[in-house]
């Protein structure tokens, strides 16, 4: 039976794990510029005041959302090997399985950018980007990791806008995998 918090408040075992879990939701069905502490209060059955303790205000919850998403996104591409073409497609499957992150981390103006959580995490994920370029032969590693991203990242932005043609398939990992190939021919 759950309990009632309208009546005896309800402890979390992990609050913030909660309120974070709930943020995501939130994103999901509206998008990030709608989110507000007082909901994730109410979606995590705790006081207006909670969120405010956890995170200090609507930037510092999204910062830490924005650190585990690029987080998670040096897992996902580090799973993919050294394969570039299977980094690509598992940028993708990540913009696609976490979609609320995704949204979150490419908004720095949502999030403090410049913390150091937020940039060790961030340059984690890139760092896992760029070993899938050591193997092509590279006389501009920068520009090459900026153009590998760049693909990548406009395919999946595409991709969650449903601004493809119908003609680009149903499958976005299949359709990501032969656009990425392109690169390669």
């Amino acid at each position: 039976m759950l309990p009632d918090v309208t009546t005896r408040g309800y402890h979390h075992g992990d609050l913030r794990r909660a309120l974070l879990d709930a943020a995501v939701q939130a994103i999901e069905e509206s998008g990030p510029a709608a989110l507000s502490l007082r909901d994730l209060a109410r979606r995590a059955g705790v006081s207006h005041a909670a969120p405010a303790h956890h995170f200090g205000d609507k930037a510092g919850l999204l910062t830490a959302l924005a650190v585990e998403g690029y987080d998670r996104l040096a897992d996902e591409l580090r799973g993919a090997g050294d394969d570039l073409l299977e980094i690509g497609v598992a940028y993708v499957r990540f913009a696609v399985d976490h979609r609320a992150h995704f949204e979150v981390m490419f908004r720095p103006d949502l999030y403090r950018g410049d913390d150091a959580e937020v940039r060790a995490a961030r340059d984690r994920a890139r760092a896992v980007l760029r070993g899938g370029l050591a193997a092509l032969p590279a006389a501009e590693p920068d520009r090459d990791a900026l153009a590998a991203w760049s693909i990548v990242h406009g395919f999946a932005t595409l991709w969650l806008a449903g601004a493809l043609p119908p003609e680009a398939g149903r499958d976005p990992e299949q359709t990501a995998r032969a656009v990425i190939r392109r690169l390669f021919e």
